[in-house]
């Protein structure tokens, strides 16, 4: 359980921001101010519920996959977001607050996770879609993570990154696969990268002037660059490899700006973005539902755990 005060000592507050001037790793025991635990709270059980949340675009379509080589790879990437989804989870209840509760926030539909997963996955080729735009959009804003200020957060990062890799290899070698077959598979990759891209571009959150927790975390190095950082280095990444594979970005305004050497993009719809986030997009409230279902169904599950833990559970010593 963190040590803190309930109101921020100014000594202590002091000794923190130095601290992290100096890059030092704050650990679940060390003094933290509040606010720190609390963004640190609320970001990573946003990143938490996103991972799982993330399961269910992808799960549709391991039934489905083409061949027994696609559906084992996808199975076991599936099976990787659950454990990406403890391993955050665990992190975060480093920080005093119980996993149950977490959960019944996402349920209560109270909590947020990314917006990209309340898009529907319509063919086969969004699940390369996905691998290689989402999760490319992931590792960029990972890596940096894996550097964060609150040591259990930015380790959980590691072992995650590795994973994310290998997630965009294979879902970059699925639209590659597609966009070199026929001309009616790399229409069908050609259509799955117009519908990501642009909910790829707003997984990285709102831009710098609309960030409200940006200054906050970037100040305590629980990210190293920020939102509108991050967005022009994953276009920069992904321009050159959709041209490698012959597909078009769908931005009429895209332009390579030679002086700074970024691919310059045109205007994202925050709208769209501000509403999918408010819980109006195209399958919000389908993922809520698929999510309150499995936890229903699982019930069970975790009666049987509880009642075997307390059945095994060592015996409390007599003095």
């Amino acid at each position: 359980m963190p040590q803190n005060a309930t109101t921020d000592d100014p000594r202590r507050l002091a000794e923190f921001e130095a601290r992290i001037a100096r890059c030092k790793t704050i650990e679940p025991k060390d003094w933290m101010p509040e606010r720190y635990r609390k963004q640190l709270i609320r970001m990573m059980s946003q990143h938490a519920h996103s991972e799982v949340v993330g399961m269910l675009p992808e799960g549709n379509w391991i039934t489905r996959a083409p061949s027994l080589r696609r559906k084992m790879g996808l199975l076991a990437k599936v099976q990787d977001e659950a454990g990406h989804g403890l391993y955050i989870y665990c992190s975060t209840e480093t920080l005093g607050v119980d996993r149950n509760d977490l959960i019944q926030q996402l349920l209560a539909g109270t909590a947020k996770y990314s917006s990209i997963f309340n898009y529907p996955t319509l063919t086969w080729a969004d699940i390369g879609a996905i691998g290689w735009l989402v999760d490319g959009a992931a590792i960029v804003n990972q890596t940096m993570l894996a550097k964060a200020s609150y040591g259990p957060y930015a380790r959980a990062m590691v072992r995650i990154c590795k994973e994310e890799n290998f997630h965009k290899r294979q879902g970059f070698e699925i639209m590659t696969t597609l966009a070199g077959g026929t001309r009616e598979q790399h229409a069908m990759a050609q259509d799955a990268l117009d519908r990501w891209w642009w909910p790829s571009l707003m997984m990285f959150g709102p831009r710098d002037k609309d960030s409200p927790n940006s200054d906050d975390l970037l100040r305590w190095k629980v990210k190293q660059k920020t939102n509108d950082e991050l967005r022009q280095r994953f276009v920069n990444i992904t321009v050159a490899q959709a041209m490698a594979i012959d597909l078009t970005i769908p931005d009429p305004a895209l332009k390579y700006n030679e002086r700074t050497k970024d691919w310059e993009y045109g205007e994202i719809d925050w709208e769209e973005f501000w509403r999918v986030v408010r819980g109006n997009g195209p399958c919000n409230r389908e993922r809520l539902a698929a999510r309150r279902r499995a936890h229903d169904d699982g019930a069970w599950v975790r009666a049987a755990a509880e009642a075997y833990a307390a059945k095994h559970e060592p015996a409390a010593s007599v003095a």
